[in-house]
């Protein structure tokens, strides 16, 4: 009978050293409203004024010394807890209510993470990179080189591979400042802009994940979205900023974007152009709206030499001209002619002007190392070496174009 008592208070106390582990779960709980949200960053040049604005906080002189890299200023969006839209009812709102659901704070640092610690000494809470949807460099930033910055980033474990990284025309800062109509948090707007391109064809997926991969390639090169602001609020994909290594050395017009994407085959099309009517007054404008591209290589004279096939289809929108009827084939034909010749020189003059900076955002490199991984092991190795040899690597381009629709009048 005694031995029964000990053994069901050993079974016991066996339940309850199982048990114990499972109710310390909330031991290291933080509380949202202790956190700083940041959703969005800006990077930015500073003079050497500036340099009086910096509190010795990550460095003392004469004991840690100051890095010798030139002043930034980061401005960062915080988000102010319980005036964050929770669903779509709670959008709207005044001016003034909008710009109230973030706190706009800036700070100056020779690294990005010496101004991420005069930051978090203005901030109460700590600083929380969870949520982090939007860092903007400027463009000056961009072509100095971004090392520091993508150091920074891709050490943090709380930073998302899918925010998005983008390039801004002018000082980052005052997109920070940008108070759109349709969103009360600036940094989700611009968010929605990016992730409405991609679906609309207007701009390729490429989250800072795609971007870092890009960026380690040995035979691409990577870009990001080159953005600007217009009429005060309006905030304008301008363009695709095309990379050397860690280094912006290009920006291409909007529509090249949409000859890139051609090149690629990405899909749904999105971009419309205008073409002239062959023998007749007036022109067309033609949108795609399905993309096909194979892209061949071969070895011809010792390199290798690229073959590029786009197959684009899409839908007449409108003509300027009533003197001519678009219900004639042979006219349809003629027009097919005319957008895909126009279309050919078009990718021809990106590709070149890629190759002029030994940027080679196509990815051509990693055909070669697929295809013909004798001649890149024996004469390439390294993507220093292919960013010399694309420069003279010859490219030929060849482009059909299918009219699929012309809209709901026949003539």
């Amino acid at each position: 009978m005694q031995a029964t008592k000990w053994g069901r208070r050993v079974q016991w106390l066996c339940v309850l050293l199982v048990t114990l582990p499972f109710l310390t779960g909330c031991w290291d709980r933080l509380e949202i409203e202790e956190r700083a949200t940041v959703l969005g960053i800006a990077v930015d040049e500073a003079g050497p004024e500036t340099e009086a604005e910096e509190d010795e906080i990550s460095h003392i002189e004469g004991k840690f010394p100051v890095p010798e890299k030139e002043v930034i200023r980061i401005t960062t969006q915080i988000a102010v807890p319980g005036r964050i839209p929770l669903g779509p009812g709670e959008g709207g709102g005044g001016g003034g209510e909008r710009t109230q659901s973030v706190w706009v704070v800036n700070a100056v640092g020779h690294t990005f993470e010496d101004a991420m610690m005069s930051l978090q000494q203005k901030v109460s809470n700590r600083l929380f990179f969870g949520h982090l949807r939007i860092i903007i460099v400027s463009e000056a930033i961009a072509r100095k080189g971004i090392e520091n910055l993508n150091d920074y980033l891709r050490r943090d474990p709380e930073v998302r591979r899918m925010a998005w990284m983008l390039v801004s025309k002018g000082k980052a800062s005052k997109l920070m400042a940008v108070v759109p109509q349709l969103e009360r948090v600036p940094t989700l707007y611009m968010m929605a802009i990016l992730d409405q391109a991609v679906k609309m064809g207007k701009f390729p997926n490429d989250f800072l994940g795609i971007f870092w991969s890009n960026l380690s390639k040995k035979g691409q090169e990577p870009f990001l979205p080159y953005i600007e602001i217009k009429q005060k609020d309006n905030i304008q994909i301008s363009g695709m900023a095309y990379f050397r290594g860690e280094k912006m050395v290009g920006v291409t017009k909007p529509l090249e974007v949409g000859f890139y994407m051609a090149v690629k085959g990405i899909d749904p099309g999105g971009y419309a152009v205008v073409a002239p009517v062959p023998g007749l007054p007036g022109t067309v404008m033609f949108q795609s709206t399905h993309r096909v591209s194979k892209i061949y290589v071969d070895m011809k004279n010792g390199r290798p030499h690229f073959i590029v096939k786009v197959h684009l289809e899409g839908n007449l929108l409108e003509k300027s001209n009533e003197r001519f009827a678009v219900d004639n084939p042979e006219m349809i034909v003629k027009i097919q002619e005319e957008i895909a010749k126009r279309a050919k020189r078009g990718f021809e003059d990106l590709i070149q002007k890629t190759q002029e900076q030994r940027a080679d955002i196509f990815g051509f490199g990693e055909y070669v190392r697929a295809k013909q991984p004798r001649y890149w092991n024996e004469q390439i190795q390294t993507k220093s070496k292919w960013q010399e040899a694309y420069k003279e690597i010859p490219v030929d381009v060849y482009v059909k174009i299918n009219i699929r629709r012309i809209g709901m009048k026949a003539k």
